[in-house]
């Protein structure tokens, strides 16, 4: 096995630990982690693509597995206190001026930014494969999961709501563009409810900036490249009101584990 895949499984077993304690029918759980487990083992001699794509998979089924953490009940404690800081953000330190004094250009761009981390998993590893360095798919694939599960297992912990449906109707971008509909269809249809801190967008996309950074050392310009891609979404999410800026900054602390990870891996592996 894979030491991505371990990640995944043990991801699925401490939620599966937790569950009792947060919902009402914890064997779900209990169920999913035992599914996942089994799923990495029937792919453990497949094709090699099935293999390194298999992790996307874990991914999904652990996004869509938190929404049965949502709380029946909601006081909006946290919210309250972090929309204080957003408005600084966005008001008093002039972040949405900056953005829309471009018009619709910008708005577009950090709403695009937003769309794409949908995609980051794959992405990961086809520029592995690529650059010929698809033996390192494992290395990436850890420092993408330690970033992106990481995330999500502190949602039951922090129960939240996006801003847009805490404060509905306030800070809200000018601008409402094609992409903007395209994402707000997409959180509102697929996203799930029990928790927006801290952002898996953020810790997800900085964690992919570091795997590719820390594994394709030949290609440095690829991992630099995400580096900026994920700066834009970071800012992306407090501008569109998908995220708080404390969930920003939390999954970006989140992304920093996935780093240090990378870090004695890379130590591990390197020639005494």
């Amino acid at each position: 096995m894979r030491r991505s895949e371990w990640i995944a499984i043990f991801y699925f077993i401490y939620v599966s630990a937790i569950a009792p304690f947060y919902i009402r029918a914890p064997w779900r759980a209990w169920i999913l982690a035992g599914v996942v487990a089994a799923g990495f083992y029937a792919v453990h001699n497949a094709r090699p693509i099935l293999r390194d794509l298999a992790p996307l998979l874990a991914v999904l089924a652990a996004y869509r597995e938190m929404d049965w953490f949502t709380p029946a009940v909601r006081d909006l404690h946290l919210e309250n206190g972090w929309i204080v800081w957003d408005r600084l953000t966005l008001d008093t330190y002039g972040l949405r001026a900056a953005i829309e004094s471009t018009g619709p250009l910008l708005p577009n761009f950090f709403e695009l930014c937003y769309l794409l981390v949908y995609g980051m998993g794959p992405v990961v590893v086809l520029l592995a494969i690529l650059s010929e360095h698809r033996h390192k798919t494992d290395q990436l694939w850890t420092g993408y999961l330690v970033g992106t599960l990481g995330a999500y297992a502190l949602f039951p912990y922090f129960p939240s709501v996006p801003p847009r449906v805490a404060f509905p109707g306030a800070d809200l971008p000018h601008f409402m563009t094609f992409l903007r509909y395209v994402n707000l269809l997409i959180v509102g249809g697929y996203g799930i409810h029990s928790s927006v801190f801290p952002s898996a967008h953020v810790s997800s996309a900085f964690s992919a900036a570091w795997a590719l950074l820390a594994t394709l050392d030949s290609r440095r310009w690829m991992g630099w490249a995400m580096l900026a891609y994920a700066c834009s979404v970071a800012i992306a999410t407090i501008y569109g009101r998908y995220h708080y800026a404390a969930d920003v900054v939390a999954g970006f602390a989140v992304s920093l584990v996935a780093l240090a990870a990378l870090r004695v891996i890379s130590r591990a592996h390197r020639p005494s």
